[in-house]
C-alpha cells in the first residue's frame, strides 16, 4: 500500500517512526513522500529550526517536501505523482482543502476522544480540564476543524500524577496500534465504518497562549497545579516573582488545599519555594530560571534571596 504522510508535530513524528519501524516486516505502510511544515525561527536566538516530522523524515531517510501550502498546485502534483493509496494527516497544523480532500482517502490521526477536544492542544487541554479519560481518533479528514466521521477510537486514563510527556508517549502508541489496524484493513480490502460526531457535545482544544503558561494566584491552586503538568515539558509555566521576573515551573504539587491568610504570591518556607492562592497552596518543586537548566526548588533557593514566611 502506497502512503503519503503529512505532520508536523513530535507527536506525529513518533506516528512517522511507527509506520517505518513496521518496515522490517513489510514495506507497505512507509511513507513514500512526506510532507510538513517549513523551518521557522525558534528559541531565544530566533535561528531557523526544522519541524520535528522534518528532523525525523531526514534520519528516516524518507522523501520530504516543505511546501508554504499543501493546497497550491504544486504540491498537489507533487502528492499525485506518488500515487498514494492513503494519505495520513496527523498534527500538520494547517488545513487540508479540496481538491486533496476529494482525490485520495485520508485519514487523521487525533489525540482525542472526538468530538471532545478538537483543535491544536487536545493533551494540554485534557490535563487542564481535569478529565479522567482522553484517547486517539481515526478519522477521516474533511474541511472542517477534526469533525469529520470516526472509524476507531481508543480510550486512555489521565493519572492524577501524568504529564503531557507521559500522557503523549502513551496515547502515541494507542495512535500507532489505530492507525495500523485501519491501514491493515484497508489493505485487505476490507471497508473501515464510519461513524459522524454528535456536534451537540464538541469543544475545542484552542492552541495554547502566553497568557496561559503563567500561573496566576488568582485562580485555584488546583487549576494551576493541572497546568503544570499539562505544559511539562514542552511549553512549560512560568510564575512571576517579586522582582518581576518570570520564573520557569517543571514540577509542582498541591502543599494545602486552603489559604488562611492574606499572603498571595511567592515566598520561601522551610526550604520550601511555595506559590499561594487565593484558593490553595502549590509547591513548586522544580524550576527554571531564565537561561538555565531546570533545578530542584531548593537549589534555587540557596542562590536566590525571596520573602521568607
Amino acid at each position: 500500500m502506497r502512503t503519503v504522510f503529512l505532520g508536523t508535530s513530535e507527536f506525529a513524528a513518533a506516528l512517522l517512526t511507527r509506520l517505518v519501524g513496521e518496515r522490517g516486516q513489510s514495506d507497505s505502510y512507509a511513507p513514500t513522500l512526506v510532507l510538513t511544515r517549513p523551518d521557522r525561527p525558534a528559541g531565544r536566538g530566533r535561528k531557523l529550526a526544522s519541524p520535528p516530522v522534518a528532523e525525523t523524515a531526514r534520519a528516516l531517510d524518507l522523501e520530504l517536501a516543505q511546501p508554504e501550502s499543501v493546497n497550491d498546485s504544486a504540491t498537489s502534483e507533487l502528492i499525485a505523482g506518488f500515487a498514494p493509496d492513503v494519505v495520513i494527516v496527523c498534527a500538520f497544523g494547517s488545513l487540508v482543502k479540496e481538491p486533496l480532500l476529494s482525490d485520495y482517502e485520508m485519514l487523521n490521526v487525533h489525540p482525542s476522544l472526538l468530538p471532545r477536544w478538537r483543535g491544536a492542544a487536545p493533551i494540554e487541554r485534557a490535563i487542564m480540564a481535569g478529565d479522567e479519560r482522553t484517547g486517539v481518533s481515526i478519522m477521516r479528514l474533511t474541511a472542517g476543524l477534526d469533525s469529520g466521521p470516526v472509524c476507531l477510537s481508543a480510550s486512555e486514563p489521565i493519572y492524577v500524577d501524568d504529564t503531557f510527556g507521559s500522557l503523549a508517549g502513551r496515547l502515541e502508541r494507542a495512535g500507532g496500534d489505530l492507525l495500523l489496524d485501519a491501514l491493515g484493513a484497508l489493505d485487505r480490502g476490507e471497508a473501515l465504518a464510519f461513524a459522524e460526531q454528535d456536534e451537540d457535545t464538541v469543544t475545542y482544544a484552542e492552541k495554547i497562549g502566553p497568557a496561559e503558561r503563567l500561573l496566576d494566584p488568582r485562580h485555584p491552586a488546583v487549576e494551576l497545579e493541572r497546568a503544570v503538568r499539562a505544559l511539562s515539558p514542552h511549553i512549560g509555566a512560568r510564575v512571576e516573582l517579586s522582582d518581576s521576573s518570570l520564573l520557569g515551573v517543571q514540577r509542582a504539587a498541591m502543599a494545602r488545599p486552603t489559604v488562611t491568610d492574606a499572603i498571595v504570591g511567592v515566598h520561601a518556607h522551610d526550604g520550601r519555594l511555595l506559590l499561594d492562592c487565593v484558593e490553595g497552596q502549590l509547591e513548586l518543586l522544580e524550576v527554571q530560571p531564565p537561561g538555565k537548566r531546570p533545578m530542584a526548588a531548593d537549589a534555587f533557593l540557596r542562590g536566590h534571596g525571596l520573602p521568607s514566611l
